[in-house]
């Protein structure tokens, strides 16, 4: 048995020596040290030899699985450096190389002009109040005073769900819901996606961002709308803007205008941009319409008020002298990175 230990010893230390892998050094340890390694295995014979010699195995035993226990330790270590330095070299940064260009995103043009938008009304007292987008042809049509047979109604112009249900056409829906379920004094704006069914053109998208404007109160008068929109004029276009108003025809308003501005190009001279004319058509707006008071449960002999309606996308185009709607659609990078 003495001389079964020592051949263990010397082949365990020649096979550990000669490894060059960790998974086979794990193996040499299992093998020799291991519940059913070599070593124990001559351990668990130590019953058959004479009382007298069981101390010399035994000591001997010990010492063969101490030095074996060194020499895979001493081994792990070499080997586990050498992984090391071996991942490190495949794993290398080369510090002087230059780094990856960072690219930075920025709020989209019709967000910017949104959130200007609210800076300036909400500062006048107004609210900013949201609706869905899929509407009820009652609020979308009936309660704004418009006819059975008004051309917006067909399916032509609207995207209809259910004969009850549409894709809102405008944002006006959020003022009658807001009056049905709210009493005067009523100072809101609802920004919001609408929804028509144009084909797509420079002018024209089936989608498109609208903002309407609404307040209700005792003796509020155009005077009251003009000077509001003035404001917000001056204020989105720059203080040397000057605005225009001239008669239109809205159903849920009367009287209703539209409202010019003085040409962002030329400042009111004359350019191809405003077809020499010197103004821009920028909204439409009016005083809310009797009928649409009532409709809300509002009386139309207390309360007066005035609303109107831009397009978010018509108003940003304006602004930044862009010719095109579809640009704001397609997530162009080159377009987009000019407003951050």
């Amino acid at each position: 048995m003495r001389e079964k230990l020592e051949q263990i010893q010397e082949e365990g230390i020649k096979e550990i020596r000669s490894t060059s892998d960790l998974k086979e050094l794990e193996a040499l340890r299992i093998k020799y040290l291991g519940k059913k390694g070599e070593i124990t295995q001559i351990l668990r014979e130590m019953g058959k030899l004479p009382a007298e010699e069981r101390p010399i195995i035994g000591e001997l035993a010990n010492k063969v699985r101490e030095t074996i226990t060194e020499e895979l330790s001493k081994s792990r270590e070499v080997l586990e450096a050498k992984a090391l330095n071996k991942k490190l070299e495949e794993e290398a940064i080369d510090v002087t190389m230059p780094g990856k260009k960072t690219s930075l995103g920025s709020i989209h043009p019709l967000r910017q002009s949104v959130e200007n938008l609210e800076e300036i009304f909400i500062p006048m007292g107004f609210k900013v109040v949201e609706g869905p987008e899929i509407e009820t042809v009652e609020n979308n049509f009936d309660a704004l005073n418009s006819p059975k047979n008004h051309p917006s109604r067909d399916l032509s112009d609207t995207f209809y769900i259910t004969e009850d249900l549409v894709l809102r056409t405008q944002t006006s829906p959020v003022q009658i819901r807001v009056m049905k379920e709210s009493k005067p004094p009523i100072r809101i704006i609802s920004p919001g996606r609408c929804f028509r069914n144009d084909t797509p053109d420079a002018t024209h998208s089936p989608m498109f961002h609208q903002l309407e404007g609404l307040v209700i109160d005792k003796n509020i008068t155009l005077g009251d709308l003009k000077g509001t929109l003035e404001v917000f004029a001056k204020s989105f276009f720059g203080s040397h803007t000057q605005t225009k108003f001239r008669p239109h025809h809205f159903p849920f308003t009367e009287p209703s205008a539209e409202m010019d501005i003085t040409c962002f190009k030329c400042g009111g001279e004359g350019c191809s941009i405003c077809k020499g004319s010197g103004w821009i058509e920028l909204l439409g707006a009016g005083m809310v319409h009797p009928n649409v008071l009532e409709y809300c449960g509002i009386d139309s002999e207390i309360y007066s008020g005035f609303a109107f309606g831009m397009g978010i996308d018509r108003i940003t185009m304006a602004k930044h002298d862009i010719d095109d709607i579809r640009l704001f659609f397609e997530n162009d990078q080159r377009f987009l990175q000019q407003f951050r």
